[in-house]
């Protein structure tokens, strides 16, 4: 399922657990896979901590320091710093469902990344059924 999401900084991770929790549900599936996407090539997925928001600033703070913007790049649209992040961060992730649940661990959720915003962004989900 295609899902859109408004970011509002330049680069900013925004917990999608829910949104994601909320289509499983829909689904009725109990048992399986939940695959998560992202069609483009200047933002990311990742599964990290959600309960302390400093550790999204640390991530975000270290990628910025990893790969900074004002190096001399040779990609003309300016934004090659986000490429890069968005290629070490990864544009998917696969999780088990277990009782019609994603299988999380307790401080544990799933973040869209944007390194090149702000924009209207797309990210799919797709849930496979484990056949009994």
């Amino acid at each position: 399922m295609e899902h859109i999401i408004k970011t509002n900084k330049q680069d900013e991770m925004i917990d999608i657990t829910n949104i994601i929790q909320d289509e499983l549900r829909n689904s009725n599936i109990k048992s399986g896979l939940a695959i998560v996407f992202i069609p483009h090539t200047t933002a990311g997925i990742t599964i990290n901590e959600n309960v302390d928001p400093d550790v999204v600033y640390d991530m975000l703070g270290i990628l910025r320091k990893l790969v900074p913007e004002d190096v001399n790049y040779r990609h003309l649209e300016g934004n090659s710093h986000a490429h890069l992040k968005a290629s070490i961060v990864g544009s998917s992730c696969t999780i088990i469902i277990e009782n019609g649940r994603l299988k999380l661990g307790t401080w544990q959720g799933v973040y869209f990344c944007e390194f090149d915003g702000p924009r209207a962004r797309r990210f799919y989900t797709k849930f496979i059924e484990q056949a009994l």
